[in-house]
């Protein structure tokens, strides 16, 4: 009798330890992950519940939230939604969250760690916990013209302050409006996201960070620049030959000369000639002549193949691997698989523009609980060096030549020195392009850094990024 009873006590302990054990891994373990389970409409009706703060550019709400009837307490909305829907993303009973809404969940649900007191205090207090607001580093009125500048048409325009990083800009297009996707309407919603996902455009991908990503094409030539006055081999005297078709190695192919500048005019050509007039062959031979690991690392230096987050999760740009001659010359241009986003773009002018230092792009500038105090603000970080000052300087020289003397001078704002450069990249056989300008102003005490590319546009129309280029650039000077 007595063993039946400790086998049957044994038992027990065993049963207890192993719900003891059970109970701690959920508790302390799998609180998370079960909160995030899609199916868990406990934390549905928690978050939807919640007055989520709201997200602001320029003092103005851009999304935030208000009471709506039905099973959840708020509904969330957005002002100007197609502008800054790349930036925000949206926050759905259906779908979860994305853009800022989802990086900056935490904080705008009310959350995060830093915000523990305020919960603490709402609990005793019994007031309904409120979020946080997240204040964007986007000048409202340049964000706007951005997107304006895109008129519809496929693209991107990212405009940032070269000695903080602060992201003044960032426009994609097509847009879309996530006032459809954050509706109560469970029907509308899924019908709403259906008609955007089979949308050939792509109106949820924000260009500026993510997607299939671009060929840069000749505004990559700034990298083979530094490169070169890097090298020590060469300088702002050294001629480099500048033949109309350059026999790619290994192959029965030849790389054509721009065609559209002087290029035809010299068969050798200084380094300010080659990126006024966006020549190719003379930075193919550059490339080929330093090989593949020069202009790999300074890529790198620049922000190439580097992991980033300015909260929203950027796509590394890449660089190719294992080229031979013939595709490294190709690579040099910007074209055969460089790929790079429009921030990566404007973040290589803004390290020129900064004296050679690459400064960590960032779009929030300040998180404020309820009773708006700070909980986190905005601080300048160096991510790295990118070149020497020496170098810097001197690349700075040979784009505002560009635009005072070459084919970037659409560029050019009265009464200041820009500093510029353009950039087409083939896209296949049909005999379109995307086309680039990235470049920055006043070169002299540079205020904003800007990369403007419009996908799949004839050739005839290549010139409107420069011109929108400039456009921001009098909005930032002159406004």
């Amino acid at each position: 009798m007595n063993r039946a009873i400790r086998h049957v006590w044994m038992a027990a302990v065993a049963i207890f330890a192993v719900l003891l054990l059970a109970l701690t891994s959920i508790m302390f373990f799998q609180q998370r992950s079960l909160a995030a389970d899609p199916w868990n409409t406990r934390t549905l009706y928690e978050q939807f519940g919640r007055d989520r703060g709201p997200i602001l550019a320029g003092g103005d709400e851009i999304a935030y939230s208000v009471p709506a009837d039905g099973d959840y307490a708020y509904q969330r909305e957005y002002r100007n939604a197609e502008a800054y829907a790349p930036l925000t993303g949206y926050f759905s009973p259906v779908y979860g969250s994305t853009g800022l809404e989802n990086a900056m969940g935490e904080q705008l649900s009310g959350n995060s760690d830093s915000q523990f007191y305020d919960r603490v205090m709402s609990t005793l207090s019994g007031d309904q916990p409120s979020g946080a607001s997240v204040e964007m580093t986007v000048d409202p009125e340049l964000q706007e013209l951005a997107y304006n500048l895109l008129a519809g048409k496929k693209g991107s325009i990212v405009a940032i302050e070269p000695d903080t990083g602060r992201i003044l800009a960032m426009a994609s297009s097509p847009s879309y409006d996530p006032n459809a996707l954050s509706s109560h309407d469970s029907a509308g919603v899924i019908e709403a996201a259906q008609r955007l996902n089979s949308d050939e455009a792509q109106p949820m991908t924000n260009r500026a960070i993510s997607g299939d990503l671009y060929a840069p094409g000749s505004t990559f030539k700034i990298i083979d620049t530094v490169a070169a006055l890097e090298s020590g081999d060469y300088d702002t005297d050294t001629e480099i030959p500048n033949p109309q078709n350059l026999e790619l190695p290994g192959t029965s192919t030849t790389l054509p000369n721009y065609v559209g500048g002087n290029c035809t005019q010299r068969t050798e050509a200084d380094l300010e000639f080659a990126l006024n007039n966006s020549c190719n062959t003379p930075f193919a031979q550059i490339a080929m002549d330093l090989g593949q690991d020069k202009i790999r690392e300074t890529a790198e230096n620049f922000g190439y193949g580097q992991e980033l987050d300015i909260p929203l999760s950027v796509t590394p740009s890449t660089f190719p691997s294992d080229l031979d001659d013939a595709s490294l010359a190709m690579s040099a241009i910007g074209q055969y698989d460089v790929r790079s986003t429009p921030l990566q773009v404007a973040m290589t002018s803004a390290a020129i523009a900064n004296d050679g230092v690459l400064m960590r792009p960032q779009l929030v500038q300040e998180v404020r609980s309820s009773d708006l105090s700070v909980i986190d603000s905005f601080q300048a970080e160096q991510m790295q060096r990118s070149t020497s000052t020496d170098v810097a300087d001197t690349v700075t020289d040979l784009m505002v030549s560009s635009v005072d003397n070459g084919i970037a001078n659409g560029a050019a704002v009265p009464g200041y020195s820009v500093a510029g450069k353009t950039g087409t990249a083939e896209i296949g056989s049909s005999g379109t392009n995307d086309s680039w300008f990235t470049g920055f102003a006043p070169a002299d005490d540079p205020q904003v850094a800007i990369a403007v590319v419009y996908d799949d546009v004839a050739v005839g129309e290549s010139s409107s990024a420069v011109s929108n280029g400039q456009q921001m650039f009098e909005a930032v000077l002159n406004g």
